[in-house]
């Protein structure tokens, strides 16, 4: 069973030949064998730094990665112990799909009976093992990805680094596989670095997530830090849905234009308000509020629209002073626009800001 290598990134900025700043110098610690996810909406240098990491990139002057205390900067992608999947497929095409997956272990010189068995069993594993024996213009490219994920994880390497592997496949065969994969990063212990745009395949996925924005790092922190406590604005609504309030505190209780909201102890005291008694905003996510009847409610809105989604349905409320928010509620509860409906707020799921 192989063991993953611990990273570390130390003032690894990048300025390409034209100027343009694609990374500001950031640290950056990966722990071995965790799965760490770097998301953020494109251009924001989560490719780059990943391309730093495996060795196609190199840092501006006085960066400097390492791995397991090893200097690495300036060693190639091939010296550095590392599997890689591109956005593009990168395949062989004058070899079967079962020689891509196991070219890999043919370089490390792995007999021809081994590597093919531990190619097949990845295969297996991807869905794809009846796909063995194909030409790579025989497939789709959906399985031309999957073939290039099977490559990489075929030789266990201690590192692995994914840019977005699971974009040509459909909704059903990406969550299936996002597990797979998952379970056997774990198993390997493989330290992996998994890049995304994708916050649900973030938080399925990532031990920590590293949320990025305009080549710097804005917030790092495990799924549910990120989630239920972002950094900042651009964080919370990256991430999920964020709904805000503004109002004040008073007497232990946020006041607003649709009611208030009695606060747990840690957010009730003066000192809590990042404005004191001032003017603060109340967030919550969607999942955080309950509907209920307006008279046994603290706060009362305004239904506006309601979008059935099977299990679930999403309701756009708004409150006297027209600011709206959107919450989720069971989909056996007919709403009809121009109700009105109370609001209940749980306590652990919302803060101030």
């Amino acid at each position: 069973m192989n063991r993953g290598a611990a990273i570390t990134v130390s003032g690894c900025g990048k300025t390409f030949a034209d100027g343009t700043r694609a990374l500001a110098p950031l640290d950056l610690d990966v722990t071995a064998g965790e799965t760490l996810v770097l998301l953020g909406p494109s251009g924001c240098g989560k490719t780059t730094l990943l391309r730093l990491i495996a060795g196609l990139e190199a840092p501006d002057a006085g960066g400097q990665i390492r791995f397991d205390g090893a200097d690495v900067t300036a060693l190639p992608i091939e010296k550095r112990n590392v599997g890689m999947v591109f956005q593009s497929y990168a395949l062989f095409p004058n070899m079967s799909v079962i020689d891509n997956v196991a070219y890999g272990l043919r370089v490390r010189g792995m007999a021809k009976a081994a590597r093919r068995a531990q190619a097949a069993g990845v295969l297996e594993m991807m869905r794809i093992g009846a796909l063995a024996e194909r030409r790579i213009d025989q497939l789709s490219g959906g399985q031309r990805q999957r073939v290039a994920l099977a490559r990489a994880l075929a030789v266990e390497p201690r590192v692995i680094l994914l840019d977005e592997p699971l974009t040509a496949l459909d909704a059903a065969l990406r969550e299936h596989l996002r597990g797979e994969i998952d379970a056997l990063l774990k198993r390997l212990a493989i330290t992996a670095i998994y890049v995304t745009h994708d916050q649900a395949e973030a938080l399925a996925l990532g031990d920590r997530i590293v949320v990025m924005r305009n080549g710097a790092i804005a917030q790092v922190g495990t799924p549910r830090d990120v989630y239920f406590r972002p950094a900042d604005d651009f964080v919370a609504d990256f991430v999920g849905i964020t709904n805000r309030l503004a109002g004040t505190v008073t007497n232990g209780r946020f006041e607003t234009a649709a009611g208030f909201v009695p606060l747990p102890p840690d957010l009730a005291s003066p000192a809590a308000a990042p404005a004191g008694q001032g003017a603060v905003r109340l967030l919550f996510r969607p999942e955080a509020a309950r509907l209920i009847p307006p008279p046994e409610a603290g706060l009362v809105f305004e239904v506006m629209q309601v979008e059935f989604q099977g299990a679930r349905q999403k309701v756009t409320l708004k409150d006297p002073a027209g600011a709206r928010i959107l919450v989720e509620a069971p989909a056996d509860g007919v709403l009809a626009p121009g109700a009105a409906v109370g609001l209940i707020l749980d306590p652990a799921r919302i803060s101030l800001a």
